[in-house]
């Protein structure tokens, strides 16, 4: 079956965003010329998705406004003939159709995914973490998507990370098909170094198949009252293989300032014309 639905979740605190996050949702804080869950739609976009879901909170209705149109300031914009600056997202909203549904409580991911199952019916859909962005040639929802044409079963993007940061992750573990792809065998949510199964981290990325719905409504709810997705990837497992893809682009998290910081400068790197005039600043500040 094709893909062309997409969830994002997008309800969280962002605490470790505070006082920027207060008012403001973190999805919504600027990377470069666009906010962060601008990036996270056009990833989508790029892998031929043309049915997104937001899944948000009652403070969150920034994340919603941005992707509506803006009738008085297109028209402001037109007298000046300052078009350009809304291209990127009025491109984007002419191949991708939006939709929204509120996550009511704080109740972990694994809620906020189960909110989707009416929308994306009896579907194989992506859902794509909405503080996370990747930089690449390739983006995961283009392999995962790819992956799925070949495998037919649920996929989790992995990234390697080192032995002394397994415990910030889930982790998985399992058989290496080939170079990049494992059909697993388990999945350990922050494991010690030691008991750690693998060096593959789970990385903000999933393309789940419908039997995911059933799988959440048998997760017990866990600390503070959280279903955890990964929880109900555990009893996925048990009854359908998953395959995990090594992402072959880099990935970036927004969800603290020294991270939000980097990501900036990360991507402001891959723009030669914005690096130019970045560089003297940073040499005076180096030195």
């Amino acid at each position: 079956m094709p893909i062309h639905k997409a969830i994002i979740p997008a309800a969280g605190f962002g605490t470790r965003m505070l006082p920027a996050a207060k008012a403001i949702p973190k999805e919504m804080l600027p990377v470069l010329d666009r906010p962060t869950i601008q990036y996270v739609v056009e990833e989508a976009a790029s892998a031929g998705i043309d049915d997104v879901l937001l899944i948000t909170s009652r403070n969150k209705r920034a994340i919603e406004d941005h992707f509506d149109r803006d009738a008085e300031l297109e028209a402001r914009l037109a007298s000046s003939n300052k078009q350009s600056l809304l291209a990127s997202i009025q491109s984007l909203m002419g191949s991708v159709t939006l939709h929204s549904v509120r996550q009511p409580e704080q109740r972990g991911l694994g809620d906020a995914v189960n909110r989707a199952r009416r929308h994306v019916g009896d579907e194989p859909f992506l859902c794509l973490l909405g503080d996370t962005i990747f930089s690449g040639e390739v983006s995961p929802a283009v392999q995962l998507v790819e992956a799925y044409r070949e495998f037919g079963t649920a996929l989790i993007g992995l990234e390697q990370v080192s032995a002394d940061k397994v415990e910030r992750y889930g982790i998985v573990g399992g058989t290496e098909v080939r170079p990049g792809v494992l059909k697993l065998d388990t999945l350990v949510e922050k494991p010690s170094k030691s008991n750690a199964p693998s060096h593959y981290a789970i990385a903000a990325r999933y393309l789940l198949t419908p039997a995911i719905f059933d799988c959440l409504d048998q997760t017990p709810a866990g600390k503070g009252g959280e279903i955890q997705l990964t929880d109900a990837l555990k009893l996925l497992l048990r009854e359908q293989p998953i395959h995990g893809i090594v992402l072959q682009s880099r990935r970036h998290d927004i969800g603290n300032p020294l991270d939000w910081f980097k990501t900036n400068l990360m991507l402001a790197r891959r723009n030669p014309q914005l690096w130019e005039q970045l560089q003297p600043l940073l040499r005076t500040l180096l030195q």
